[in-house]
């Protein structure tokens, strides 16, 4: 009969056991966190090993025991990843040996965080059960507001930081009273409790973005769009309405995977994993939180930043690990160019290497915007070729003493006049988004004609595939060109260009479209 198929399946599971899980139909976009998170109520997670081009990954328990009390479960309650069902199973493999893949070690330090984090959740469970209480659960939607909002805050940060804790289902984000919002539904109310308990009160970047959470008093949300401001992860079948459609974070291949949010954890060879979570240094430094572009996010009751340290002026993110406190950057395959590293902060030094004329030190005005040109420009195709760019072991740029010959290899660009963030809480530090292939011009005087500027534009070897004024006195505009390639290319020839009237063309990438 039925139960009889059933036992003689589950008895020939248990033959053939491991600690090693083999997981299958993994969706793209599933971080490290949200594979590592289907074990913990299981045990300790000792290893994990994505197969992304397969949509496979390998989960190693700490015990034999708990890998088969999650087959077990998982057999019955198959989990589901975006609406997708995920299939759990034994390995062959008995153990796995990871130790020099790339990569490897932001996923240990994801690993060690979440692993750290479901300790003090049993702890906690404990505590409250020891006095025969529940949990203050006050349901499954949280309210956040970001204070002190100086550097972007995205959508898909918010779901990187608050995975941790558990299944995010929507996330609908708004501004009100000049401040930044959102709403974020769990599907689970304990994860909303958790995620309260640890975030409150946490920086996304190193002193400024601090999170303010309560509950909701919604007990469900309802998105209509999938976008940039709203989205249920829940239906990929939603339309994107009129926002710009939702985007991923650009983070470049040779860096991992999609967690924005994350810093470059070990120079020149990696990016910090979704989910880490690392110690800074000072008060208000904390673990970091799983994959965000924020740097792994410190542990329980810490500081998010999204920084590399946790000093200010660096991204100490929400979900890092080590981070380096440096704000000069080692690019390598093509010479920077100062207005394209400009876009994501100010450049205060430049030196091209004397026997590798393609690579070159690209000195920051502090770690947080270094970090933000590795997150953006790191992999950027140009030219034909792919920007490589990661923290350099340098602190500092020197430059060259007098008499000392240097052939102009170094340059100080420290009271550049196109510096865009140098007055403190501008405008510029909330319209910082990635490479794209629609760029906003400002600083238009009255006289230029949309075809001047089309011809201009066109004049780079772009294709010019639209354009529209942004206001009537035409001041701002948007131009969309034929890829984001060429919308690269074009920033680095126009911006700062002279339009006469004592104008000079503003470009910067845009995260709309035209």
């Amino acid at each position: 009969n039925g139960n009889d198929k059933k036992k003689f399946k589950e008895e020939r599971l248990l033959c053939s056991s491991s600690r090693v899980l083999h997981l299958r139909h993994i969706p793209s976009d599933v971080t490290e966190a949200e594979i590592i998170s289907l074990g913990l109520p299981f045990g300790e997670v000792n290893n994990l090993l994505m197969l992304k081009r397969k949509n496979q990954a390998l989960l190693e328990m700490a015990s034999e025991e708990a890998a088969i009390s999650m087959v077990k479960y998982y057999t019955h309650a198959v989990p589901h990843f975006r609406s997708q069902p995920v299939y759990v199973q034994f390995s062959n493999y008995k153990q796995l040996q990871t130790d020099d893949l790339p990569d490897q070690a932001g996923i240990q330090d994801t690993l060690q965080a979440m692993n750290t984090m479901q300790s003090g959740r049993l702890v906690l469970r404990s505590a409250f059960a020891a006095k025969d209480q529940l949990l203050p659960v006050q349901g499954s939607v949280l309210r956040i507001i970001v204070e002190d909002h100086v550097y972007p805050v995205t959508l898909e940060m918010l779901h990187q930081i608050f995975s941790k804790f558990g299944t995010v289902s929507k996330i609908i984000t708004f501004t009100k009273n000049n401040q930044f919002h959102a709403l974020l539904q769990y599907s689970d109310p304990v994860n909303a409790y958790y995620a309260k308990m640890d975030l409150d009160g946490q920086s996304i970047y190193a002193g400024c973005c601090i999170l303010r959470i309560d509950f909701s008093k919604l007990a469900t949300l309802k998105v209509k769009y999938n976008n940039d401001k709203s989205r249920d992860f829940t239906r990929s079948d939603l339309p994107s309405g009129d926002v710009q459609p939702f985007l991923e974070p650009c983070v470049p291949p040779a860096f991992g995977t999609q967690n924005i949010i994350f810093l470059s954890d070990a120079g020149a060879t990696g990016f910090v994993p979704a989910m880490s979570f690392s110690q800074g240094a000072g008060n208000n430094a904390i673990n970091t939180i799983p994959g965000l572009l924020v740097p792994a996010v410190p542990g329980p009751l810490s500081s998010l930043a999204f920084t590399m340290s946790a000093v200010p002026g660096q991204m100490t993110a929400l979900g890092v690990t080590r981070v380096p406190g440096t704000s000069v950057l080692l690019v390598s395959n093509l010479n920077p160019d100062v207005s394209l590293f400009g876009v994501y902060g100010d450049v205060h030094r430049v030196k091209i290497m004397f026997k590798k004329k393609e690579n070159a030190l690209v000195q920051m005005a502090d770690a947080t915007q270094a970090q933000l040109a590795i997150t953006y420009l790191n992999g950027q195709r140009l030219h034909g070729r792919f920007l490589r760019t990661a923290f350099s072991k340098y602190h500092t740029i020197q430059l060259p003493r007098d008499g000392q010959r240097d052939q102009g290899l170094t340059k100080d660009y420290s009271n550049s006049t196109l510096h865009r963030f140098k007055k403190p809480g501008s405008k510029n530090f909330h319209n910082i988004f990635p490479p794209s292939a629609t760029l906003h011009l400002s600083n238009i005087p009255p006289s230029v004609t949309v075809d001047y500027l089309k011809d201009l534009f066109a004049s780079t070897g772009a294709a010019v595939k639209a354009f529209r004024f942004l206001q009537k006195d035409c001041k701002m505009a948007l131009i969309q060109l034929g890829s984001v390639e060429e919308a690269v290319h074009a920033l680095i020839d126009l911006h700062n260009h002279y339009l006469g009237e004592n104008h000079h063309l503003r470009v910067s990438f845009s995260k709309s479209t035209v």
